[in-house]
This record gives structure tokens, C-alpha cells and sequence, in this order.
């Protein structure tokens, strides 16, 4: 008998690192960017699994500061323009059915056409929010927490009353809750400086199925493994 996942027990807040599309890829013999196209359908699909099943938020990394700087200049390329194609033919369609949608991370280092579509995106009205979706892009957790220090320090508090809260709401995600489950595609066992102050109490799950193989099935298992875990906060 299939176990059934406890839809009055699943995590309010998912992060995915979505590893793995240009080894899908590659493995199909393909050019790099046909993995990234394939997991912009099946980040689609995910979103869609996750609201059925009563998550509220998705934190997905989409392209990190390493990735922009240490990849092939021709794959970036491929990339933004698969966000600026994915932006009219999906992310408009999600957000039209109540997806709220918000980009994390560091928007001077994009181009032009990226940083016009950001503000579009947050400029747009969700009459009925069914979900949100994060977007890391140009995102790092070390760079994160620098700038939240730094903003701190230029607001001149006093170093003794700063606290947990403060710097909550110096980050990226302020205001929101913290991703109780972390999910990383691929194989690799790290989170590849992803929301480092966010996800201190985190339950990590890894699998090695690559992120355009990733599906609503693959969804429920690791919801179904986070209903499992016992989460004692250091209790």
C-alpha cells in the first residue's frame, strides 16, 4: 500500500537547490542550455504540485553569483535568455493563476533586459495568492549576510540590542518564515552557499535524480521522508 503524504503536516516553506541540468543534458547528448530549458518546465510543474498540496512558499535557486562568473559566458547567455522567453510563456501564466512571484539576490550584476523583468514582476498585482515563489538569481548566502551586516551597521544601532530579528529583516526574506525543508536534485551533498542564515534549522534532503527528472512524485517522497524526521530544535 503507498503511503499517503499527512496534507496537514507538510512544510509551509520548500527551498530547492535544482542541480543537475546540464549532466541531464549532457547525458542526452544536448547542448548545455536544452537542460536548463527542461528544468524551467519542470520548475513549472513543481510549483503546481507544491500549491495542490498545501505549501505556501518555494524558494528555488536559480543561478548563483559562482555560476555567473565561473560558467562559460555563452551558457549564461542561454540562461537569461531562457528566463526572458520563460518569463512570457510561464512565470505570467503562474502568476495570473495566483502565483506571487519575487527574485533574491543581487540585481546590479544582471542585464538590462533581467533587472526590466524584476521590476515587472514585483510591480504585478496578485488578486488572489496561492503560493509564493522565490527566485535566488545572482544569489549568494555569504553576499547576502555581508550586505545585511552592512546595512546594520549604517543604521548605527547599538551593537547590543542587535538580535536575530534585526537581521531577519535585513535579509533577502524578510517576513517570511524560514524553509523548514531544503531539497537538492543531482546527487551532490552540500547547500553551495544557498540561504546559509535561513535554513540553520533546515531539514536536508538529497537525492540524485537530476532537476528536469524531478516530478510531483519525487515531490511527495521527499515530503513524505520530511514528515518522518523528528524536529526537536535542539530540544
Amino acid at each position: 500500500m503507498k503511503k499517503k503524504t499527512n496534507l496537514d503536516y507538510v512544510p509551509s516553506h520548500i527551498a530547492i537547490i535544482m542541480d543537475g541540468n546540464r549532466r541531464w543534458a549532457r547525458f542526452r547528448g544536448l547542448p548545455d542550455y536544452k537542460g536548463h530549458e527542461a528544468g524551467s518546465e519542470a520548475l513549472e510543474k513543481i510549483v503546481e504540485a507544491a500549491e495542490k498540496m498545501g505549501i505556501k512558499t518555494v524558494t528555488v535557486y536559480a543561478l548563483s553569483t559562482e555560476n555567473i562568473t565561473e560558467r562559460a559566458k555563452r551558457e549564461v547567455r542561454a540562461v537569461f535568455q531562457i528566463m526572458r522567453s520563460g518569463y512570457r510563456t510561464k512565470l505570467k501564466k503562474m502568476m495570473q493563476k495566483g502565483v506571487r512571484v519575487d527574485i533574491l539576490g543581487e540585481l546590479n550584476g544582471l542585464p538590462s533586459t533581467i533587472r526590466k523583468i524584476v521590476e515587472e514582476i514585483r510591480k504585478t498585482y496578485i488578486a488572489s495568492e496561492s503560493i509564493k515563489l522565490n527566485i535566488a538569481l545572482n544569489y549568494g548566502g555569504k553576499k547576502e549576510l555581508l550586505e545585511a551586516i552592512k546595512s546594520i551597521m549604517k543604521s548605527g544601532i547599538d551593537v547590543e540590542k542587535l538580535n536575530e530579528e534585526i537581521i531577519n529583516k535585513s535579509l533577502y526574506t524578510n517576513g517570511q518564515k524560514d524553509p523548514e525543508l531544503v531539497i537538492r536534485t543531482g546527487g551532490y551533498i552540500r547547500l553551495s552557499n544557498f540561504l546559509l542564515w535561513q535554513t540553520a534549522y533546515s531539514e536536508l534532503y538529497f537525492t540524485k535524480t537530476l532537476w528536469p527528472d524531478f516530478g510531483a512524485a519525487d515531490l511527495k517522497k521527499a515530503i513524505l521522508w520530511y514528515q518522518a524526521q523528528k524536529r526537536n530544535f535542539g530540544k
